[in-house]
């Protein structure tokens, strides 16, 4: 049986969570370049395991596949020894690190998949009627983000003491659709609970790979500093292991 995971994935998607869950665990993984607005990547790849073309994907060691940001998390922590570290030790606070992973992926996520594809959710083709569903659908978002921060108030970060995968999918979905300066205006303590999150030391090397927005278009500013020269297309190939970097091997796919 192979012993390492593959995941897929592209800049400024919901790989980046599963990059740091993976940095945390110290766990081996291969990466792979897929993102179905990025033609040189490794699309027929991705679409061998995910019809959806859907990022992040995960193909674990025995062959299995796992989709869905949340999910991934979740099964990590619960059923790998080494991610332990992902969920709290404490049921209560365990408890809602899961009821939070799934309010991100139910109603942050979702919203962001309207307002970067208002083809696919309207019949309309005038400029109006889209860019009024585009609002509506980021207002919505901001409003979910408020909620969530209201919610959602673990110190200093939102696992406990320590990150978690509660932090690390909350750090990186709120970089789109405008939601981190709403918050700054609405919900500062928050934010800055987030800004801690991103200057983990977990976090941070993460987050400067994925510096550049690539396509996503509701992708308002950089992840994090600078360093996008490391997401250029064949700029590594072969294997990933932390904490020694041998390489990457890198393909194409769609953010979920």
């Amino acid at each position: 049986m192979n012993e390492t995971y593959t995941l897929y994935g592209s800049r400024s998607s919901g790989s980046a969570a599963v990059e740091v869950a993976f940095e945390a665990c110290s766990l081996p993984y291969r990466l792979v370049r897929a993102a179905t607005w990025e033609p040189d990547s490794a699309l027929d790849e991705l679409r061998k395991v995910n019809p959806m073309q859907q990022i992040p994907t995960l193909v674990l060691p025995d062959g299995g596949v796992m989709t869905e940001s949340a999910a991934i998390l979740l099964h990590l922590g619960f059923n790998v020894p080494a991610c332990r570290r992902l969920l709290p030790e404490d049921a209560g606070t365990r408890a809602q690190s899961i009821r939070g992973l799934v309010f991100i992926a139910a109603n942050c996520y979702s919203a962001i998949s309207i307002a970067d594809y208002l083809e696919r959710w309207t019949l309309s083709t005038d400029d109006k009627s889209r860019e009024d569903l585009r609002q509506g659908t980021r207002r919505q978002l901001h409003r979910h983000w408020e909620i969530f921060a209201d919610t959602f108030t673990g110190s200093p970060y939102l696992s406990g003491a320590q990150p978690g995968a509660l932090d690390f999918l909350a750090a990186v979905v709120s970089k789109w659709g405008g939601a981190r300066a709403h918050l700054r205006e609405n919900r500062p303590s928050f934010l800055k609970t987030l800004a801690s999150i991103d200057a983990h030391e977990l976090v941070a090397p993460v987050f400067k790979r994925h510096s550049t927005c690539g396509r996503r278009a509701s992708c308002m500013s950089p992840m994090s500093g600078a360093g996008a020269g490391s997401w250029r297309a064949s700029s590594w190939t072969g294997w990933r292991f932390r904490p020694v970097r041998i390489g990457l091997t890198w393909a194409a796919a769609r953010a979920r």
